[in-house]
């Protein structure tokens, strides 16, 4: 009979700090189709808000969807951080 032993292990997930998070909206105003107007990507909300305020005063357009993204990392405790690095990032 095999024997399997599992442990846990508290990894924790981050935002990676090395890459920008995108911010971004469209126009979803419209009875039978969307409007789909878009802000384009934006590294923080400021522009992407200000573009919806516009965009809602030169139209009437009061529906927004909006959409973040980042990159995470997940990272092993700091006494196995060492064992990741050795056997390739396995540990």
């Amino acid at each position: 009979m095999t024997r399997r032993v599992f442990r846990y292990v508290p990894f924790t997930i981050e935002q990676d700090a090395t890459a920008e998070p995108e911010y971004e909206a469209r126009c979803v105003s419209g009875d039978e189709t969307e409007c789909g107007a878009d802000s384009g990507t934006h590294s923080g909300p400021g522009p992407v808000e200000e573009w919806q305020r516009k965009h809602t005063q030169e139209t009437g357009h009061r529906r927004y969807r909006r959409n973040f993204g980042d990159y995470a990392v997940i990272r092993p405790p700091a006494e196995l951080a060492g064992l990741a690095r050795a056997d390739g990032g396995t540990a």
